[in-house]
């Protein structure tokens, strides 16, 4: 292997111990959850699943699965990001309410 490789894999093990230094503002994502699988995007900066409390808007436009996601990127995702709701409460006139 050329030694500028051994190097990039090197950097690429130290980034991989620091997810702090990403950020993401899209990603889609199947959730396994208890009774299907559902998607969880974030686009834009708006949380969205296809699970019927989501859907249904029952929790104020976040479900467990959001929170889930939200709580296993926290350190990728800025804090805005990290904190705030569905689309619902993304396009209100006021800031997003803390989960």
């Amino acid at each position: 292997m050329q030694s500028s490789m051994i190097g990039k894999i090197e950097k690429a093990h130290r980034y991989a111990r620091q997810p702090e230094r990403v950020r993401l503002q899209s990603i889609s994502a199947t959730f396994h959850g208890g009774h299907d699988d559902y998607v969880v995007s974030l686009q834009e900066g708006a949380w969205h699943c296809t699970c019927h409390t989501y859907e249904s808007h029952a929790v104020g436009g976040t479900c467990s699965h959001i929170m889930a996601m939200q709580e296993m990127l926290d350190v990728m995702l800025d804090d805005e990001t990290r904190h705030r709701r569905g689309e619902s409460l993304a396009r209100s006139d006021g800031p997003a309410a803390p989960i």
